[in-house]
């Protein structure tokens, strides 16, 4: 067995593929280890605002591309109800095979092992896999970017996880579900569940048009410990269709989503680093991510490369710390800090509250609701928007918000503190 590679990335999906491939960029010697071939297709769609990606000049990874972009917040009992929320930003889905393309072509050269990981070990200054297949591997520092599923990675023990689950479908309709070029962030109607229904927690429909009569509907929740089972979210999206008089004629393609929303952060003390999922990357307002992995990722990479260069006989403790502190900078912590509280808070509202939340979320200004969903807003811009929508929300939201506003207004000044003793 070889020295090994200064850096070993598990995985094979959008954060192994992402991270491999900014570190080869920077000359770093990077092997991967995924249990598939890392050109098989990916299962699932990728949404993101379309401004992430032109602020990236990455606007040519998009597939499709809306700019009739709404929600519904009303219940379906009157017109009012039925008017949408113009959200008034372009919405994209990836290309999965360009995105996934974008990132080999720029690793190309380096070395994928296609194999799973058993056991991850610390010896001095390096770091040893043990593979399935009896193989092992040394590297310099591990990357887990394997998934939040991953049983490598330390975290603490917050309590149950919520979960946002999904079940959608591709494909034909005995008519239109959406409008013609329409997409549909959030549709929360619900005059089509039974009275039993409205008591169980909400779900919503998020829905695009593709183009030559093909539509993906997807019935969602927002998140939900334990997670809203699927069988239950296929009924609704079928009982959705048929309150509308509508039929699905031919389906092209199921997706099963399925993934936490309030993961606790790592323990930033071990010795291996994680990207993604594993690292808890996932927007727990929004649960999004790849366009934090297209943001984030160079900045890992650059402070590992340097690290490696500069003190070439860093072991793997201590370049785990370098790449801790690089991709969880305390700002960032206390951005998911506040998020998480966030969600928390609107885990407990009914149907009726989380309509009018979200009503009030949007009568905020775009750069305020859209830099909240893709975390882009520095932390004191953070903290004012979250106040801000405190202070418009009407008076039974702001009570379901009360409960939580003692230890939020307590978490802003300890940010404050935190900020002000680590400058």
């Amino acid at each position: 067995m070889a020295d090994g590679a200064d850096v070993l990335v598990i995985g094979g999906g959008p954060a192994a593929l992402c991270i491999a491939s900014e570190l080869h960029q920077r000359g770093v010697l990077v092997e991967g280890i995924a249990p598939n071939p890392v050109q098989a297709p990916w299962p699932n769609t990728y949404g993101i605002w379309a401004k992430e990606l032109e602020l990236l000049g990455l606007e040519d990874l998009l597939e499709h591309r809306w700019s009739h972009t709404v929600s519904f917040y009303g219940a379906g009992g009157s017109d009012l109800d039925d008017q949408p929320t113009q959200h008034g930003l372009d919405y994209g889905l990836f290309d999965r095979h360009k995105l996934q393309q974008y990132w080999l072509g720029h690793a190309q050269g380096m070395t994928w092992h296609q194999d799973s990981v058993d056991r991850i070990e610390l010896e001095a200054d390096r770091t040893r896999v043990q593979c399935a297949s009896g193989e092992q591997r040394l590297a310099r520092v591990v990357i887990d970017a394997s998934g939040h599923r991953s049983p490598h990675i330390r975290r603490p023990d917050q309590g149950p996880v919520a979960g946002q689950a999904a079940y959608g479908v591709v494909g034909r309709f005995s008519k239109p579900p959406v409008e013609p070029g329409q997409f549909v962030l959030m549709d929360f109607r619900c005059d089509h569940l039974s009275p039993e229904q409205r008591k169980q927690p909400p779900t919503f429909l998020y829905a695009m048009d593709f183009g030559d009569g093909v539509y993906f509907v997807e019935e969602t929740s927002l998140a939900l410990a334990p997670a809203f089972p699927e069988a239950e979210l296929k009924q609704r999206l079928e009982q959705r269709l048929a309150k509308a008089g509508n039929a699905i004629t031919e389906v092209m393609d199921e997706e099963h989503c399925l993934f936490p929303m309030n993961l606790p952060l790592p323990d930033f003390n071990q010795p291996l680093l994680a990207f993604g999922g594993a690292a808890s990357m996932v927007h727990p307002a929004s649960g999004y991510m790849v366009g934090a992995l297209l943001r984030r990722g160079p900045g890992l990479a650059e402070a590992l490369a340097a690290a490696l260069k500069e003190q070439p006989a860093m072991g793997s403790a201590a370049l785990a710390r370098v790449g801790w502190q690089a991709l969880w900078p305390m700002e960032l912590v206390w951005r998911h800090r506040l998020f998480q509280f966030g969600l928390g808070r609107l885990m407990g509202f009914d149907e009726r509250l989380l309509r009018r939340h979200f009503t009030s979320f949007f009568q905020l200004s775009q750069a305020d609701w859209s830099g909240f969903l893709t975390n882009t807003l520095p932390l004191p811009q953070l903290m004012a928007v979250m106040l801000r929508l405190f202070a418009i929300s009407p008076w039974d939201v702001r009570r379901g918000l009360v409960l939580g506003a003692a230890s939020y207004l307590n978490g802003c000044k300890d940010v404050v503190r935190s900020l002000s003793t680590s400058t």
